[in-house]
């Protein structure tokens, strides 16, 4: 299987980080695991710099894939600003263009 990089240019929208990681949900809430290191909704520039920082130090690893694309997985440390955790960033290829984009970011297991 060769190794797979999710590029450094990946599409992370915004959205995903203001209006999802950083608020709390419901269900599935990532916002109090995030927090445990100083992630907020104030300074959600920090949590793209460390999710793309996490994507450069470690390789990617086919997860899935369906009509849309090729889901992918990295796992790394996430380095916030009083602390680092151990998390699994989740990305897809899109099959309409290529693009790799952000889909989610969860505790490791």
């Amino acid at each position: 299987m060769p190794i797979v990089k999710i590029p450094n240019n990946a599409i992370i929208p915004r959205e995903k980080l203001t209006l999802y990681l950083l608020i709390p949900q419901r269900k599935n809430d990532k916002s109090g695991f995030l927090a445990q290191v100083g992630f907020t909704q104030e300074n959600p520039d920090l949590l793209e710099q460390a999710i793309r920082k996490l994507i450069a130090e470690n390789e990617a690893i086919v997860d899935r894939q369906n009509e849309y694309g090729i889901f992918y997985r990295v796992q790394g440390d996430l380095h916030g600003p009083t602390g680092i955790l151990l998390a699994v960033t989740v990305w897809i290829q899109l099959t309409n263009d290529n693009d790799y984009r952000f889909v989610t970011l969860k505790p490791a297991r």
